[in-house]
C-alpha cells in the first residue's frame, strides 16, 4: 500500500476513515497491469472529493501511484482519500491511500431481490448525492439482507417504489428493442461502466431511456443486467422471484463492453481513455 505515495501498511484507528467512514474512493480495474479508464475515475475522485470539502494530492501524483500500484497481473486498485484525524489530538492531515487487490469473484449471472433504500436520495436535493463515498454500510446491510432471502445481492428500491441501483453496481434492463436504466437526478451513482454501456449501445442503434421506473416495469422487462468494474456487464437472471434469460441484448453489450474494454487498454493508454 502506498500512503501519500510513500509504502506503508497502517492507517491510525484515530483516522476518519476508521472512526467516522470519512471520505471518498475510486476502485479502477487493471487489466493485466493496465488500468481501465484512470481519467475518469480520477474526474469521478475530484467530483466527490469537492463535493465532500476534501483536499487532494496533484492529480499526476494520483495517477503514478495507481499506475504503480496497478503493474502486473488483474486486479482492482483503489484510491482512498481521508479527512485524517476524526478524535481530538489526532494527525488532522488528510491521506491518500492507494493499494491493488486481487479480483473479487465474479459470477457469470446473477439474482437480485429488492430492498427499500430509505438512506438513499432518491432524487431528493442532497449535497452528497451520487458522491462515491467510503461510508458504505448501509448498503452492505441490504446486500446481506438479499443474499438471507435467497439472492446473490440487493437492488435498492426507494421508500415510493423507485429503482435505484445495486449496492455496488448499476442496473439497465431490454424491453422491446430499448434499454431503460434509472436516471442520474435519483442521485445514483455516475458509474463509469453504466456510461460506457450507454455509450455503446446508442452507437449500435439501441433506444436509451433514463428515467423513473418502479419494480412493476423492471419485472416487464425481456432481459436484465447489472453493471461495475467488476461485473463488467452481467446477466441478471431472477428479480424478486421472476426470471429472465440471458438475452441478445446483454449478450451483445457484453462483447462490445469487452471490444472496447481491450482496444482501451492497448499500447498502455489506459490513463488517457477519455
Amino acid at each position: 500500500m502506498l500512503i501519500d505515495g510513500r509504502p506503508g501498511d497502517r492507517v491510525p484507528v484515530t483516522d476518519a476513515l476508521v472512526v467516522r467512514g470519512d471520505g471518498c474512493f475510486e476502485a479502477v480495474r487493471s487489466y493485466d497491469g493496465r488500468l481501465f479508464l484512470l481519467d475518469r475515475h480520477l474526474d469521478r475522485l475530484e467530483r466527490s472529493a469537492a463535493a465532500m470539502g476534501l483536499m487532494l494530492p496533484e492529480r499526476s501524483e494520483i495517477a503514478g501511484w495507481a499506475e504503480s500500484a496497478g503493474r502486473e497481473g488483474d486486479g482492482i486498485v483503489r484510491i482512498i482519500v481521508s479527512r485524517g484525524g476524526a478524535v481530538p489530538g489526532a494527525d488532522e492531515r488528510e491521506r491518500c491511500l492507494v493499494y491493488k487487490h486481487p479480483l473479487p469473484r465474479r459470477r457469470e449471472q446473477v439474482t437480485l431481490g429488492s430492498v427499500a433504500a430509505p438512506w438513499h436520495p432518491a432524487g431528493a436535493e442532497w449535497e452528497l448525492a451520487g458522491v462515491k463515498t467510503t461510508s458504505y454500510a448501509p448498503n452492505v446491510a441490504a446486500t446481506r439482507r438479499a443474499q438471507m432471502a435467497g439472492a446473490d445481492d440487493a437492488l435498492l428500491v426507494s421508500t415510493g417504489g423507485v429503482i435505484l441501483e445495486g449496492p455496488t453496481f448499476s442496473i439497465g434492463w431490454g424491453v422491446e428493442g430499448r434499454l431503460e436504466t434509472p436516471a442520474l437526478r435519483l442521485g445514483i451513482l455516475d458509474s463509469i461502466t453504466r456510461r460506457v454501456v450507454l455509450d455503446l449501445a446508442s452507437e449500435s442503434g439501441v433506444p436509451v431511456i433514463e428515467g423513473e421506473f418502479c419494480l412493476a416495469d423492471l419485472l416487464r422487462a425481456d432481459e436484465v443486467m447489472a453493471w461495475s468494474t467488476v461485473k463488467e456487464v452481467t446477466p441478471v437472471v431472477e428479480v424478486d422471484g421472476v426470471a429472465f434469460p440471458v438475452g441478445p441484448m446483454t449478450s451483445d453489450l457484453g462483447r462490445s463492453f469487452r471490444r472496447f474494454q481491450e482496444s482501451s487498454v492497448q499500447g498502455g493508454a489506459s490513463t488517457r481513455s477519455k
